[in-house]
């Protein structure tokens, strides 16, 4: 079931499945800012990734002395919220552990994504509860497909990425199996990224050390402009298909495995742990600019 908030601005659109927003669309001439899922390219909008992000090593992970598996970005982006919350300016939605989690996941958890309406600006906040007395470890990441170009008519290799700070960072190489290398590669260097489908023939950029809270795809032929702002989040990836007309900007508490990790995933780098009865909150926003 889709639900719709809007003001005198904007609208958008949020779907049950996977508590997806599935349309971000200025009501004054129409711009849509948000990836249609065509699956031509890719089926997805803006997947919530939960418990993990990314893939494992061989699609499986252990956990108290006990193997699981788990498909890459985990299994929220694919599962059926309950709206909870509907208002004039937010909506509100949940997922609660269920046997058919515990056969993959071992915790007893509650996940709260609720979406904000202001005025230009877009908020998603997350809320990952620990309901059971012993600790829980996950991840959990954003993966919005913006468009990209915006604008009908340019050309991807018209737009560039701004960062709210210079930046000087390496990316962190992946593996043809999709997992992390402990390569990286130098690829920024300032405060903008000219964008080109060549960044992406060997899968995402992903970055550990950002300093930067705001990332704004941008045009050098039109003024239209979208910024997703996400404070203290450690790692970001940033991924498109080579000739797909969008770009996903992703702020991640996690990551996927590095190759040669064998851990628990209690020992998994990035990976955030909540003691019994605990909370994590976390959230992101888009802000359109014209």
């Amino acid at each position: 079931m889709l639900h719709s908030l809007e003001n005198d601005i904007l609208r958008i659109t949020v779907d049950d499945h996977g508590a997806e927003l599935r349309s971000i669309t200025e009501k004054l001439d129409g711009t849509e800012y948000l990836w249609n899922g065509d699956p031509t390219w890719w089926k997805y909008t803006s997947p919530v990734l939960f418990p993990i992000v990314g893939k494992l090593v061989d699609g499986k992970y252990r956990a108290d002395g006990r193997e699981y598996a788990l498909p890459g970005h985990g299994f929220a982006r694919t599962s059926e919220f309950t709206c909870t919350r509907k208002s004039s300016d937010e909506l509100i939605f949940v997922l609660e552990w269920g046997q058919e989690t515990t056969d993959v996941y071992p915790y007893h958890f509650r996940l709260e994504i609720a979406y904000i309406l202001r005025l230009n600006k877009v908020k998603v906040m997350w809320t990952v509860k620990n309901l059971d007395t012993e600790p829980m470890y996950f991840s959990i990441g954003a993966h919005p497909a913006l468009r990209c170009p915006i604008v009908p008519g340019e050309e991807f290799a018209d737009c560039f990425l701004k960062f709210d700070l210079a930046e000087k960072s390496d990316r962190i190489m992946l593996t043809p199996e999709g997992v992390l290398s402990h390569e990286r590669r130098p690829v920024l260097d300032g405060k903008e990224l000219p964008l080109n489908y060549d960044l992406f023939q060997e899968d995402a950029l992903i970055f550990d050390d950002l300093k930067s809270d705001e990332i704004t795809i941008c045009s050098r032929k039109s003024e239209k402009s979208i910024t997703l702002k996400a404070k203290g989040f450690p790692f970001w990836g940033i991924w498109t298909k080579p000739g797909a007309p969008f770009l996903c900007l992703e702020p991640w508490h996690g990551h996927a495995d590095f190759e040669d990790f064998t851990g628990d995933i209690s020992e998994k780098d990035g990976i955030r742990k909540l003691r019994g009865r605990e909370s994590f909150n976390a959230g992101y926003s888009f802000l359109i600019n014209d």
